[in-house]
């Protein structure tokens, strides 16, 4: 792989000379602009605008353009002047775990390759460290005319650095977030986690780019001068209300279906019995139940007939017994008397 900077790792007092090569690499298909009437190249050319014309690489410079429209020039032996310590050093600054760095800082991935054999020992002691600690190297360095800021970590064999924006270049999430108070229920939660624990694991390296293979087939079946297959456009997706539940469900069969599994895992849910395949109960039981309560009501029913006699008998007993008897008695002759006294005036008023 070709260098792209060659400068030093700086671990205290140690240097480590290195080679700074890309460690990925851009597979997209880029297109060329034409004319469409007669298929001719549309080249930009670089024309100053003040006399018109147009200019080669090296009568062109760079510069500052102020507020108010005016261009400062800036020149390579201005920027070479800066007192810059990271010019051709990779400064590290700390070592800090490497769930402390933001994924949104990431950008460009490197190599560092050991520039000569006297860096090799220099060079696989940082490794080691670096292994054994379980963290990451925080460094400067500066690249293409201005410092960034990079992690370094292990990977495989090689110390890689990735490079990271500056905290101040990651923009704040609060616009990006959504503007209405949403509550989500634990079902919507546990199809959720469902769907998640379906769809499992990949492995990375059996990712491909779909959309490409498809452009380089429709460039090859071109060249060839065939027509190329029209295929319909999948449906857009989204801007729809949806039933969230019914589609994490319809999700979660999918994704069973795609992975070649039943709709139901043995083990983790529960068999179900139709109501028409439960076998009926024996009578037997029913029976013996019937028998036993059969002589416990028999018993009551006698209890009470016996107690309706016992009151019955009382009565008659307490209506002939003789206080009964003279009471009636002494009852008639207050009345007798009582009448008695109240006709003795009518006859005396009538003689």
């Amino acid at each position: 792989m070709r260098s792209i900077w060659n400068g030093a790792i700086s671990f205290g007092l140690v240097s480590i000379p290195i080679k700074l090569v890309n460690a990925t690499e851009n597979h997209s298909i880029s297109f060329r602009q034409i004319h469409t009437a007669d298929g001719g190249r549309v080249r930009y050319r670089k024309v100053c605008e003040l006399d018109g014309e147009e200019l080669s690489t090296e009568e062109i410079g760079k510069a500052y353009e102020d507020a108010d429209g005016s261009m400062i020039p800036i020149t390579d032996a201005d920027l070479s002047s800066l007192p810059l310590p990271t010019a051709k050093t990779i400064e590290i600054v700390a070592f800090v775990p490497a769930d402390t760095i933001d994924p949104l800082q990431m950008d460009a991935a490197y190599y560092l390759s050991a520039n000569g054999v006297p860096a090799a020992k220099p060079y696989t002691l940082l490794r080691e460290a670096l292994k054994r600690s379980q963290k990451v190297a925080i460094a400067k360095f500066a690249l293409r005319g201005r410092e960034r800021l990079g992690m370094l970590r292990v990977v495989d064999d090689v110390i890689a650095m990735h490079g990271l924006l500056w905290p101040d270049e990651i923009r704040a999430s609060e616009d990006a977030a959504p503007e209405a108070d949403v509550s989500v229920r634990e079902a919507e939660l546990d199809l959720a986690d469902a769907l998640m624990d379906t769809l499992g694991e990949v492995d990375m390296s059996t990712l491909h780019d779909d959309y490409r293979a498809a452009v380089e087939e429709l460039i090859a079946a071109k060249a060839d001068g065939a027509l190329p297959q029209a295929q319909e456009a999948p449906a857009a997706k989204g801007g729809k209300v949806i039933d969230l539940m019914a589609a994490l469900e319809s999700s979660v069969k999918a994704a069973k279906a795609a992975r070649g599994e039943g709709e139901e895992d043995e083990g983790e849910v529960a068999e179900v019995t139709e109501l028409s395949a439960r076998k009926p109960r024996k009578s037997a039981p029913a029976k013996k139940t019937a028998a036993k309560r059969a002589p416990a009501a028999k018993k009551t029913a006698q209890t009470k007939t016996a107690q309706a006699k016992k009151s019955t008998a009382t009565k008659k007993t307490a209506e002939s017994s003789p206080k009964s008897t003279g009471a009636k008695k002494s009852t008639a002759t207050t009345a007798k008397k009582t009448a008695a006294k109240k006709a003795a005036p009518k006859k005396r008023a009538s003689a």
